[in-house]
């Protein structure tokens, strides 16, 4: 049973359905390429065995935040189950989905110990998912190790159109040299191997097209005559979309009907974000497209990823909540010092309190995403879950820049394999790299080693899933 699409760019093209939607159909026309989610349709008619269809294929992210973390906000009060008191102050955001949330601690990055000469938060990013010593070669160039997200994205790339996105909300521009060491290692945490450092995107818009298309290349003129048009994406492949909703069951049309509103919408929020840019800043430096406000930019972003994901473009992803060293302020949150300079907080308490309110606002913002797969249906759950994300640092106390006891948690849905509702502490310089090691374990490679690591957590397995 197959799904045969033409090509659209012409209005006499058509749609040819015969049973079964394939999980990569998509409509096309005109430079764009329209993904589609999940859909009943797309599941195998059983067989007369009665055999189940397959379940959805698990996700993964990786949510990086810089600077090391307020940890007496950070973790639970004790051991074991997440359930019957309230989550701690930096992941209260999160108090409704306490049963999706593994917290694990006695964890260190031993290998950012291990490097001579570069600065303490250079070393934390450039180690946070190889657990392999960097070495600095000149200001400019490093070799590091490919990351564990990046082979997630190797063995996920057979089944997707883009192996994986790396996404932030500060600019990754700066080149040279940045707390001692190439700034390569702290524009990004994600490398495809030891010489590549995949730099992150920060525009709504450029990822916006680079999901679904339609400016026909990067030249500014280009993107500024779109504006001028105003066509939506969507608007080219109205009939299309039409079309194929009439073919579908009424809760495919259904699905169909909120993912293209959800396409609208951000359409919609990055259109206004480029207005207004437009119409109030002088000719300067920064990109049009990029908001001034934190919070906006970060929910346009991870609306953007839950598209990305959605629509199964890609499975794997970095987010990067801030670079490391940064120096961006908070004022909406009533936090007007320097991020970096306040994370040296000296273990004053208004400080440490200041600190906080920043560690909070940005999990705040990553809190969204998980509240939004938790609401979009997908095969026998959601979205939710069927992902599995990591959220963390490589540095606990900023002050001091230890690299052990980092605060990691991990949050996710029923089908990944882990553990939920739970605070898990292992002996004090248990490698992180372990946990990589069981995690990729659950995303289907699997390795006898990563980075340093020396075991794998089966304290993290779900034993109703994994019979241990």
């Amino acid at each position: 049973m197959k799904a045969e699409m033409r090509d659209m760019s012409h209005e006499t093209s058509s749609i040819v359905f015969k049973k079964h939607l394939g999980r990569r159909t998509a409509l096309r026309g005109l430079g764009v390429s329209l993904a589609l989610p999940w859909l009943d349709a797309m599941l195998p008619a059983l067989t007369a065995l009665e055999q189940s269809p397959a379940a959805p294929a698990l996700r993964f992210g990786v949510f990086y935040v810089p600077n090391g973390m307020s940890m007496g906000y950070w973790w639970p009060k004790a051991e074991g189950p997440l359930t019957g008191s309230p989550l701690p102050p930096t992941v209260g955001a999160l108090d409704g989905f306490k049963n999706r949330i593994l917290m694990v601690g006695g964890l260190a990055g031993d290998a950012a110990n291990k490097i001579k000469g570069a600065g303490a938060h250079s070393r934390s990013a450039g180690t946070f998912l190889t657990c392999v010593p960097f070495r600095a070669v000149t200001d400019a160039n490093v070799i590091a190790e490919t990351t564990m997200d990046q082979l997630v994205a190797k063995e996920y790339a057979r089944t997707t159109e883009i192996s994986s996105l790396e996404l932030g909300l500060e600019s990754a521009d700066i080149l040279g040299a940045c707390d001692g060491a190439s700034c390569a290692v702290t524009n990004t945490i994600a490398w495809s191997n030891p010489t590549t450092p995949l730099p992150i995107d920060n525009d709504p818009r450029s990822v916006f097209e680079r999901l679904f298309g339609l400016s026909g290349g990067t030249d500014p003129a280009v993107r500024q005559a779109r504006l001028v048009r105003n066509r939506s994406m969507l608007d080219v492949l109205t009939r299309q979309i039409a079309r194929l909703s009439a073919q579908l069951g009424a809760p495919d049309r259904r699905k169909m009907d909120e993912y293209v509103e959800s396409i609208r919408d951000v359409e919609r929020r990055i259109q206004r974000i480029e207005e207004r840019g437009t119409k109030e800043l002088p000719i300067v430096d920064q990109p049009i497209g990029i908001p001034n406000d934190y919070a906006e930019h970060a929910i346009l972003m991870m609306d953007l990823l839950t598209l990305a994901y959605q629509t199964n473009l890609t499975r794997v992803s970095t987010f990067m909540l801030g670079r490391e060293v940064s120096s961006r302020a908070y004022p909406e949150i009533g936090v007007s010092d320097s991020h970096h300079p306040l994370s040296h907080h000296s273990n004053e308490a208004p400080k440490l309190e200041r600190l906080h309110k920043v560690n909070e606002y940005h999990f705040r913002q990553f809190s969204h995403l998980v509240k939004k797969l938790s609401t979009i249906a997908e095969g026998d759950g959601t979205m939710l879950d069927h992902s599995l994300f990591m959220y963390g640092t490589g540095i606990s106390d900023s002050n001091t820049h230890f690299y052990d006891d980092l605060p990691i948690a991990l949050v996710g849905g029923t089908r990944t394999g882990l553990r939920g509702g739970t605070y898990v502490r292992f002996p004090q310089g248990t490698p992180l790299a372990n946990l990589h090691l069981t995690v990729l374990d659950k995303l289907g490679v699997r390795l006898e080693k990563f980075g340093d690591s020396t075991g794998r957590l089966k304290e993290l397995l779900d034993a109703r899933l994994n019979g241990v």
